[in-house]
């Protein structure tokens, strides 16, 4: 493991104390006293020798420098401890100053005796007691050389030069000699030197990066141990300590892995299976992962114990605390397997259950059922209430579920407001129905949200298993098939799968097929129906009437393409294609007649409607006066704010806007006052029976009403003589429609009818004559 410096940059060696470079120059005491007193006595012999006066001189100060020295290095020797980098320097210069007097009186003794006597004697005694201090100085100053190589010159200069001012030639060779010694020694007191700076920046270096081990060990967040391979503890962490609740005095050293996983026992922090666990798995000498669960209420924690065998032997445990990781999984294993706002379970966990289920039931010969619920009027309650209050009405919904089932049956949501139930165990179809109609029932009670009492219904569609055997997207396909047929049956109802079910909805598929390409080929065309005016007799207005010429089916109905269309989300496809064909036809047409296009609801909605008209209008040059937009009464209901400022903006582009069906739906007369509209039409189911009082005088009161209103009023579904003279009695109905003026034509035909129309006045015999013809 490598470690980064923390000394200077990377590659430097780190800072050399200073107070290791002093311990050079004043440790072993002993031979450096040594060698004071030897020198002494070694002068005193010469002086003894020779008797000469300036001898003793040289005696004198040797012993003097000595004694100053000693007491110097018992001093230092007292105080080393505490010597501090500044202190370091001052004795530094102690020893220097010490040194230098005891190296000259040493040069001033040997080279006085070599001139002032002739006694050979004394000669060697003074060359050799030099030449040995020298020597002994180098081994010792290796910490500064520089301190030494100045000790050498003092010492050796004044022998060297008495040797040769004595002129002999064996002197001379002496003097030779002796400075090739001097050289040497000062050349091996830079070799020691060099060693010992080795030395000392290479235990600086183990120091520092021991600290730094040392630190990164006990602050990383793993626990750690390690071991050797003889399974003794060689390593170990405080935040193995601190996570296994270990004890400060427990003994490290000499411990084996058995040893500090029964300490760890022992403390209560894992128990003594996981305990095995973990010594196996130190022993096994490969690399694995142990998971332990402590199940102590006030930890409830989960460990991670990792075993990585070393390339030389033993192995290295480490420790870590996975509780909030393994929480954080386990959070979100829950949200993708249950719902969020319910807690029941959500489509993937359902799916995986019942598919299970089924296999146990299968196996078994056991009856199930899956009921597929749908919320009837909910979304209302979003609209209208707000979605915080959709939501608390689901959570409703799905407890009043929880409370209806027995524990063997399973409940989801499978989203939006859409509920699935799996049934197990029944004996007939007839649980599964009974349970539907409880559903269904206990569903549609009132609800108290927000204090607000809401009503709400359910569709349930029920799918049985086979004998055969059944799979779950069989079961869900099946069911939604039957949901689907519920809720065309009138919602609040339930229905079970039929094998003609799958038929219908593969011919709905195949239609929604040919749909798409149909949209893509243009395989659409327009025919057109007529509007008359009851006083003039001629067609003032004709509505565009989408037909499909399907290469199989023959011609198509809108009756069958819009549902369809409104479904797959391609109406707005497709009233754009309808608006600007219509417009682009009315421009064949007399100026006098206008062309209406119908809007659903999602047309009139979508976001770029008034763009889209436009557009049409510009590309196909007509005016906005003829062109007008007929809407249902459910196109008003939607974001009625909306509405009214986009039926504002239309109006005050010169379009048109006439109220189709009107009769159909809520019938509010106060849709004829609040949004601009220019036209009613009324409905054929109002010609029902309208030979009778009440039909005709409800009739003209709502004709009459629109008209006070300054609005033309339209009859749909004229097939006859008679209701067109009851319709036009009193002159308030302005425009009639339906076959006894002309069936939806093409739009060859239509001109044709136009032109007969607005050439010269018809009656109505003749005009319904060539409309028959003409269809």
């Amino acid at each position: 493991m490598q470690f980064a410096s923390q000394s200077g940059e990377q590659g430097q060696p780190p800072p050399v104390n200073p107070a290791a470079q002093i311990d050079s120059l004043f440790e072993a005491p002993g031979p450096l006293l040594a060698g004071l007193i030897f020198v002494s006595i070694g002068a005193a012999l010469t002086a003894l020798k020779t008797g000469e006066p300036l001898v003793w001189a040289c005696v004198a100060f040797l012993v003097l420098a000595g004694s100053v020295r000693a007491i110097d290095l018992r001093r230092y020797q007292a105080r080393k401890s505490n010597v501090t980098a500044e202190a370091a320097k001052r004795w530094q210069t102690r020893y220097q100053i010490g040194a230098m007097i005891q190296a000259a009186a040493i040069g001033t003794w040997c080279g006085t005796t070599l001139l002032a006597t002739d006694d050979a004697v004394s000669h060697m005694i003074a060359l050799s007691v030099t030449t040995g201090i020298a020597a002994g100085g180098a081994g010792r100053a290796y910490g500064r050389p520089s301190i030494f190589h100045f000790q050498a010159v003092l010492i050796f200069t004044p022998a060297v030069l008495a040797l040769a001012w004595r002129g002999t030639p064996y002197y001379i060779a002496m003097a030779v000699v002796s400075a090739a010694f001097l050289l040497a020694i000062m050349q091996l007191s830079a070799n020691l030197h060099r060693i010992f700076m080795g030395a000392v920046v290479a235990r600086e270096r183990e120091s520092a990066l021991a600290g730094q081990f040392d630190t990164a060990l006990n602050n990383m967040p793993h626990g750690l141990c390690m071991f050797h391979l003889d399974g003794q503890l060689a390593v170990m962490n405080h935040r193995f300590a601190a996570m296994m609740s270990l004890p400060d005095n427990l003994p490290q050293s000499g411990a084996s892995a058995r040893d500090i996983i029964a300490a760890c026992v022992k403390a209560g922090a894992i128990s003594a299976a996981n305990g095995e666990q973990i010594i196996a798995g130190l022993e096994s000498s490969r690399e694995n992962e142990i998971i332990t669960v402590d199940t102590n209420i006030e930890r409830n924690r989960s460990l991670s114990w990792t075993v990585q065998p070393m390339a030389d032997g033993g192995a290295v445990l480490l420790l870590e605390d996975i509780t909030e990781r393994r929480n954080a999984e386990a959070k979100i294993s829950h949200l993708a397997r249950y719902d969020d706002l319910t807690a029941l379970p959500n489509r993937v966990n359902f799916r995986d259950e019942i598919e299970h289920l089924l296999a146990v039931s299968h196996d078994a010969g056991q009856l199930s059922a899956l009921l597929f619920i749908d919320l009837d009027q909910f979304k209302q309650v979003n609209d209208t209430l707000g979605h915080p209050c959709g939501d608390q009405l689901l959570c409703a919904v799905a407890n009043r579920l929880r409370e209806m089932l027995r524990p063997e049956d399973f409940v989801a949501r499978f989203g939006g407001d859409e509920f699935v139930v799996f049934q197990q165990n029944l004996n007939t179809p007839e649980d599964a129905a009974a349970l539907a109609r409880r559903i269904v029932e206990r569903l549609s009670e009132r609800y108290r949200i927000d204090n607000h009492l809401v009503e709400i219904g359910a569709s349930v569609g029920i799918a049985l298993t086979s004998p055969d055997g059944t799979s779950a997207d069989t079961l869900l396909k099946n069911a939604d098939m039957a949901l689907y047929r519920a809720k065309a049956d009138g919602r609040g109802t339930f229905c079970f799968f039929r094998d003609e079910m799958a038929a219908t909805v593969e011919a709905r598929r195949i239609l929604e097929l040919d749909l798409r390409k149909a949209l893509a080929n243009e395989e659409f065309e327009l025919f057109f129906q007529p509007l008359v005016n009851l006083k003039s007799g001629k067609i003032t207005t004709c509505e565009a009437l989408l037909r499909w010429n399907h290469p199989v089916r023959g011609t198509v109905s809108p009756v069958d393409i819009i549902p369809v269309a409104e479904d797959m989300g391609l109406i707005v496809d497709l009233g754009r294609w309808i608006l600007r064909r219509a417009c682009m036809e009315c421009m064949k047409w007399p100026e006098s007649v206008s062309v209406a296009v119908n809007f659903s609801p999602q047309q009139f909605h979508q976001r770029d409607v008034l763009s889209e008209i436009r557009y049409a209008l510009e590309v196909s040059g007509l005016p906005a006066h003829r062109l007008e937009i007929e809407i249902t009464e459910s196109s008003l209901l939607r974001n009625t704010q909306l509405t009214h400022d986009i039926l504002s903006q239309l109006h005050a582009l010169g379009v048109r806007i006439s109220l189709d069906d009107f009769g159909t739906g809520y019938s509010s007369l106060s849709y004829l006052h609040n949004f601009p509209m220019q036209k009613v039409k009324i409905d054929r189911s109002f010609l029902e029976g309208i030979d009778a009082d009440r039909p005709l005088t409800l009739l003209r009161g709502v004709a009459r009403l629109s008209a006070d209103l300054g609005m033309s009023v339209v009859v749909e579904g004229i097939e006859t003589n008679e209701q067109l003279e009851l319709i036009s009695a009193d002159g308030t109905v302005t425009e009639g429609q339906g076959y006894l003026f002309s069936r939806p034509v093409p739009a060859v035909r239509i001109r044709q009818l136009l032109n007969a129309s607005h050439g010269r006045r018809m009656p109505d015999d003749q005009l319904a004559l060539v409309s028959s013809r003409s269809a």
